[in-house]
């Protein structure tokens, strides 16, 4: 019955992807909406030019061909790219470009199975996408299982498109945000290794609220050599202010703020 279903997808899919015989929509969140328009709107040359900023990727695994037939052809039907795998091995050896991307896996798979390979990328410090799982056999058990161990969502077959659609967005939007983040916290790590050991140690008065006096007693130095030590690592640091310089020293892990 799967396989028939699957393969009634593929046929709809080299064609038109239709979802009870209308063009599929978005049912999720209006930004969703916005989202899909503009990717399915012919490029500009800023669209173009901004086009590698804008990607966003989504990984199959699932032994059975129709079945990743059937989904990259729905996916790639709302502009997103998408790379399919028949096993776990083959995604393992595959490069990962630095994009938001997702991992819709199937559970059991020949070889090692999907719930094996959510642990062992969780044990080697690599589960960073978000994992959808999908299952013709799934039990309250096993979706327990994934989900604890960090899985976006879990997909019984047969499911709706739509579903599938609804949750590979929220599963990339959540892998933009991470990147973001990551991206964000690697130039204040750069930053602050720009810093002379004497501005880091200006600054590390200022994250303890003394003025530039004070600190200039401590160190043993002229107030206005404080002062100036002090304006060059804010400069660096690119903060605007005190309470800007103590975020960000805090997401770094060099002060803690007392909650």
């Amino acid at each position: 019955m799967i396989a028939a279903r699957m393969q009634m997808r593929v046929v709809d899919c080299c064609v038109r992807i239709c979802y009870h015989g209308r063009p599929l929509q978005y049912s999720g969140h209006p930004r969703h909406k916005k989202q899909h328009k503009a990717t399915m709107s012919r490029s500009t040359p800023a669209q173009t030019a901004s086009s590698q900023t804008d990607a966003r990727l989504v990984h199959i695994v699932d032994d059975d061909e129709l079945v990743r037939g059937a989904l990259s052809g729905l996916l790639r039907s709302i502009g997103l790219d998408v790379r399919a795998y028949p096993s776990t091995e083959a995604f393992l050896a595959a490069d990962k470009p630095s994009i938001p991307s997702c991992l819709v896996l199937d559970v059991r798979l020949r070889g090692q199975s999907g719930l094996a390979l959510q642990q062992t990328l969780s044990e080697e410090g690599r589960l960073h996408m978000p994992i959808i799982f999908m299952t013709g056999y799934g039990d309250i058990a096993m979706s327990v299982q994934a989900m604890k161990a960090g899985a976006m969502d879990f997909l019984a077959k047969p499911f709706r498109d739509q579903d599938m659609i609804d949750a590979v967005i929220a599963a990339l939007e959540r892998d933009a945000r991470r990147l973001e983040s990551d991206r964000s916290l690697h130039t204040m790590r750069t930053a602050w290794d720009s810093l002379t050991p004497r501005e880091r140690e200006v600054l590390q008065h200022v994250a303890t609220g003394l003025l530039n006096k004070q600190i200039a007693a401590n160190m043993g130095i002229a107030e206005i050599t404080a002062k100036i030590h002090r304006g060059q690592a804010m400069r660096k640091m690119n903060a605007r202010s005190v309470a800007e310089l103590m975020r960000k020293m805090e997401a770094l892990g060099i002060v803690q703020t007392p909650r």
